[in-house]
């Protein structure tokens, strides 16, 4: 989907607890329709980023716009008209998901309240639970029903911080599937994740991390821009071979997928050479393309060394 729209466009978003800079000038644009992954470590700003954008955190510096108001000086009409997902579920677990959904839609003065609330079950498939505590809900059902009160309001924003943690596979993808319904629909979403699986889902990427934007663009310009190169072996005692690997030239990092290991680099030439000496020993290698868990993971390590 392609759309000029911009629904999120801030600049220079910072924001400061005490004397630590918890997010540092960031600059982020969302297209109408679009949706953004947001990823980064715990502790990297994305949640407090997230506020800022939604008008429940004034920035210390840094001005923008969503859904067309001001951030600074229109954050009332901002929160009005997105949705937000918290990290944690917030709503009341000794209230029915009805008497739950009737209350956000009574705090939003949504217009055909009842009718409204019935359509929502019937979307997120909730009518057969209507009348369970939310405190009795598993954690899929009441992401659920979180997703249910966002949406009562009709947003056109969704903001979701790590919306899917907790929840079982099953769950996961149900629910992405309703994120991609909705995106065809106009809604346009920005969501926090720490899966790569659901990250590959996303139209863009921004990566966060210690405050700063990394980098931004949709995965495969983000893999081709890395420069890695990547390698899966396969064969006996593989276990110990790890830190062996992890010495030789070339080789960045070394992660165990399953029956093989994956091995990656910035120096295609040196770590061909290395890997060159391994399969003489009998183990099968073979270079693959690089995936986005390669790409961050190299991101953070190179975040390290220049912090220190």
């Amino acid at each position: 989907m392609k759309n000029d729209e911009l629904v999120i466009d801030v600049k220079g978003l910072t924001k400061r607890f005490g004397d630590k800079t918890v997010v540092n000038g960031i600059s982020l644009k969302v297209r109408k329709g679009e949706i953004c992954g947001f990823l980064g470590p715990n502790g990297s700003g994305k949640t407090t980023t997230i506020r800022m954008i939604c008008g429940l955190l004034q920035p210390d510096a840094g001005e923008g716009v969503c859904l067309g108001k001001n951030v600074l000086t229109e954050s009332n009409e901002v929160k009005r008209n997105v949705g937000y997902m918290t990290q944690r579920f917030s709503m009341y677990e000794d209230l029915t998901i009805r008497e739950n959904l009737d209350f956000i839609a009574r705090i939003y003065e949504v217009e055909k309240r009842k009718e409204k609330v019935e359509k929502s079950f019937l979307r997120l498939g909730l009518t057969d639970r209507s009348d369970q505590l939310a405190g009795q809900l598993s954690g899929g059902w009441k992401q659920r029903l979180a997703l249910a009160s966002c949406l009562l309001h009709e947003p056109k924003l969704l903001l979701l911080d790590e919306p899917t943690a907790g929840v079982d596979p099953k769950a996961r993808r149900e629910f992405w599937d309703e994120i991609h319904l909705l995106a065809e629909e106009g809604i346009t979403t920005l969501v926090s994740t720490h899966y790569m699986d659901e990250a590959e889902r996303c139209n863009r990427l921004a990566y966060i991390a210690y405050g700063n934007i990394l980098v931004e663009g949709t995965g495969e310009d983000i893999v081709q821009a890395s420069g890695i190169s990547s390698w899966r072996i396969r064969g006996e005692n593989l276990g110990g071979l790890v830190a062996e690997l992890k010495q030789l030239p070339g080789v960045n990092q070394v992660a165990a997928f399953g029956n093989t290991l994956h091995v990656s680099g910035k120096n295609r030439g040196l770590i061909g050479e290395s890997i060159l000496s391994i399969q003489h020993r009998g183990y099968q290698c073979e270079e693959i393309k690089p995936g986005l868990e390669d790409v961050f993971i190299s991101l953070m390590a190179t975040v390290k060394e220049k912090i220190k």
